[in-house]
């Protein structure tokens, strides 16, 4: 049921289906392989961060040869990201909208993750890259750095395998868009589903934290926010909006 691009390898449970496609990728699993886990029990997120992988939600990476240079192989997240929120907006009733970099949330609830790893090739590209997406289709934790939700939750009672080919049918398009008309598509699409562009926003980084303005996102996947007049670019960090929503 997925597109041709996809070669599927689904497994009852693994530690993280991101290490075990980064394992196949250096065994030279072709583009587009997809492990797809019931469930992981050592899932991990952004900067080293646990993720809850409970059976019922789902958890797979994708391995992916671009061909490109690493600073361009990255912006492949935000591809995920678009693809994400793409196949939740066509599931759920609430509104959904992205949160810098790579967060979809439903009225404001984080509802996915996204990790991508990489491994250096020749030549100036990557030889693959790994993208790990986890979505929340039933179950969400309690406590968490962001508010958090679950597809169920919103109003979608839906099969991991449901959402699953939702996703995979949005990211092949949005992923082929980008390999052919490059990033611009993808920055336009995240910007025009932006949470809180144009207002305040909290930008806490690893050694300060500061407020001010979100005004944009630029060509190369970094966040622009003006501080008392001083365009300040962030290319790493956690972003947080007024009333402690996402």
């Amino acid at each position: 049921m997925l597109p041709a691009f996809f070669h599927l390898h689904s497994i009852d449970e693994c530690g993280s289906t991101n290490d075990l496609a980064k394992q196949m990728a250096g065994d030279g699993a072709p583009e587009g392989t997809m492990v797809w886990a019931l469930r992981q029990t050592a899932g991990r997120g952004r900067r080293g961060r646990a993720w809850s992988s409970q059976p019922g939600n789902l958890a797979c990476s994708l391995i992916l040869r671009p061909g490109l240079p690493p600073g361009q192989a990255a912006l492949t997240s935000f591809v995920a990201a678009i693809a994400v929120g793409e196949a939740v907006s066509a599931l759920v009733p609430g509104k959904v909208t992205m949160k810098w970099p790579n967060d979809v949330l439903v009225d404001g609830a984080k509802i996915s993750g996204i990790l991508l790893e990489s491994e250096a090739g020749r030549g100036g590209s990557v030889d693959w890259l790994v993208l790990g997406v986890g979505i929340n289709v039933r179950h969400f934790p309690e406590e968490a750095l962001y508010p958090a939700t679950s597809l169920l939750a919103a109003g979608a009672d839906l099969t991991v395998e449901q959402v699953l080919v939702a996703y995979a049918g949005a990211f092949d398009a949005w992923y082929h868009r980008f390999l052919s008309q490059g990033f611009a598509p993808i920055r336009a699409a995240w910007l025009n589903a932006a949470q809180g562009l144009g207002g305040a926003v909290t930008v806490r980084l690893h050694d300060e934290t500061f407020t001010g303005r979100l005004i944009d996102m630029d060509d190369d996947g970094v966040l622009l926010v003006d501080v008392g007049g001083t365009i300040r670019r962030i290319t790493a960090g956690d972003v947080f909006f007024p009333g402690g929503g996402n």
